[in-house]
């Protein structure tokens, strides 16, 4: 593998690292804010219905933000096995992402509702 190569792959498993930080980042963000709205609603004088579409509009956000994530862990995988393929004999460039089919896995399995 020339320079050029190596080069490359040390860019994108710092920008791959640093986007997924950033996605961490916003899900912290999204669980604070929505930590301040619902201590907000606990205050006697604002009614339990008030904020309810911000609620809802928050956890729709959460959610792509969640997805946002799993889709960049499956780039990283993707560029990991460029990397093996690409590289052998190259050492710390790949990160194994093993977890990945539990999250196909979960995302295939049918939600099943608790009868009682």
């Amino acid at each position: 593998m020339n320079d050029q190569m190596l080069t490359d792959a040390r860019n994108m498993k710092k920008l791959i690292r640093e986007a997924e930080a950033l996605a961490d980042e916003s899900m912290i963000a999204f669980a604070r804010l929505k930590q301040a709205m619902l201590a907000a609603r606990q205050n006697p004088d604002v009614e339990v219905h008030v904020g309810q579409r911000a609620l809802m509009r928050l956890s729709q956000a959460e959610s792509q933000a969640m997805s946002m994530s799993t889709s960049l862990f499956r780039v990283h995988d993707e560029l990991s096995k460029v990397a093996r393929e690409r590289m052998a004999g190259d050492q710390h460039i790949p990160t194994e992402t093993a977890d990945l089919d539990i999250i196909e896995n979960e995302k295939k399995a049918p939600v099943q509702e608790m009868v009682g």
